[in-house]
């Protein structure tokens, strides 16, 4: 039995002011149009037979399936497009209601957090599109989509190829919990929703699920001190003070082309489930998105679990397919221009 796959392809992911306040790249909807039509390629050419893609404005998803004659179902899910997160958390409800297997997510980190937060083990295959991303991968969408069909048409098991990522958790007195799939920062005089790369006299606090030293934003403060890969049983604690108080000075890539110093006081490993209290005045930021503010006195606790979405490990998918001849002796199954 054969289940349906989703694609989320956030069409304002990689367009915003960090183009201009760094040197990251802008993602077109030319660029995600090509992107998703590889992705139900390698997905069908895998065994799926039904994708569903989310209507949006830009008509990425729409405009990339519109042409394809491939053997398979393509459908379009209207969630009443806005161009804000919630379109994201509609689309997710939606596929997951459908039936979806696993979701092709393009987008960064904060598109990943906005399913995540509705559909906690969601399955996913994370194709980075956005700025800073740490937890979508750089990868050829034809055979992350084809890992994704692979689960869908039943020759792998989510079991086999995937296990709960890490993640923080946020519990914010008095209000609704919150959650950050790869680091928490604690900021003290800045505001919400700001997308400038953050200033480094203003950083008192992360908490990192994973601390990448081969990343960029928040994650590479910690993995230049102590790396914490996705694959740990912990996270990582840094503290910071503003320029000239006590500590060392960590030069860190904060943005896509963009170094800043950051004073560090200190630095410990953190176990599973191992609480850190913050207290307010100050903002939160999940994955670099400025997101909530504490008031003088209020407190958050935060803590790295491996409670997140179930994350597929797309070259061992496609090593089992290997095994298991998933890709011998199939018929012809797409249009003539793909196929002669």
């Amino acid at each position: 039995m054969t289940h349906p796959i989703g694609i989320i392809a956030n069409p304002l992911s990689g367009r915003d002011v960090r183009r201009v306040a760094a040197r990251a790249d802008t993602s077109t909807p030319q660029s995600k149009r090509n992107q998703v039509a590889r992705i139900v390629i390698g997905a069908v050419a895998a065994g799926a037979k039904r994708v569903l893609v989310m209507k949006e404005p830009f008509r990425v998803s729409i405009s990339a399936i519109e042409n394809l004659e491939i053997d398979a179902s393509l459908e379009v899910v209207d969630v009443d497009a806005r161009l804000d997160a919630n379109d994201t958390v509609r689309a997710a409800e939606a596929m997951r209601k459908a039936g979806c297997a696993v979701l092709v997510v393009l987008g960064g980190d904060g598109t990943n957090r906005a399913i995540a937060r509705v559909w906690p083990d969601a399955p996913l295959v994370p194709l980075s599109t956005g700025t800073n991303n740490v937890f979508p991968r750089l990868v050829e969408p034809t055979v992350a989509g084809a890992a994704a069909g692979l689960l869908a048409a039943g020759v792998v098991a989510l079991d086999e190829v995937a296990r709960p990522s890490k993640c923080v958790r946020v519990e914010i007195d008095g209000e609704r919990d919150d959650m950050a799939l790869v680091d928490a920062a604690f900021l003290v005089n800045d505001h919400l929703g700001n997308l400038m790369p953050f200033e480094p006299e203003k950083l008192r606090a992360l908490v990192l699920a994973r601390a990448e030293p081969a990343g960029i934003g928040m994650s590479p403060i910690g993995g230049l001190l102590r790396p914490v890969g996705a694959s740990e049983e912990s996270g990582l604690l840094v503290t910071c003070a503003q320029p000239g108080a006590p500590g060392r000075v960590l030069l860190a890539p904060v943005s896509a082309g963009l170094y800043r110093r950051v004073n560090v006081t200190g630095s410990r490993e953190l176990a599973l489930g191992e609480p850190v209290v913050l207290r307010g005045p100050g903002i939160l930021a999940f994955d670099g998105d400025r997101e909530r503010k504490l008031g003088p006195g209020q407190e958050a606790r935060l803590r790295v679990e491996r409670s997140g979405p179930f994350v597929l490990d797309i070259e061992r998918a496609l090593r089992l397919a290997a095994e298991r001849g998933a890709f011998l002796d199939r018929e012809r199954w797409h249009d003539a221009y793909d196929e002669h």
